[in-house]
């Protein structure tokens, strides 16, 4: 499998892990590092998580309130976002390569 991220996706990684490293340095280690967790685990097992479409699955991080929506295609896995889990449901769904 492949991974890529949709720019958006990247940024709101970001955008993120700036906010963490703000309240706490150390948040933003952890934070990031349970991102780079939830990648691996999607790359292994990307049809493990929970559905939200027909292509489109999301991961839940378990210590923050952040999501990894992401699409599944043959080879390639499209991070489409890094969604947190209180704010704005289906905003990402405009970023969706085959609607979902």
């Amino acid at each position: 499998m492949i991974l890529h991220f949709d720019p958006a996706a990247f940024a709101e990684l970001e955008q993120a892990a700036e906010w963490y490293e703000a309240q706490r340095s150390e948040l933003r280690r952890q934070f990031v590092a349970e991102v780079r967790a939830g990648l691996g685990q999607i790359l292994e097992h990307p049809r493990a998580w929970q559905p939200l479409g027909r292509s489109v699955r999301r991961y839940r991080l378990s210590r923050f309130p952040y999501g990894i929506v992401y699409e599944v295609h043959d080879d390639q896995i499209l991070v489409v976002a890094i969604a947190h889990l209180h704010r704005k449901p289906g905003y990402w769904k405009r970023r969706l390569t085959e609607g979902g």
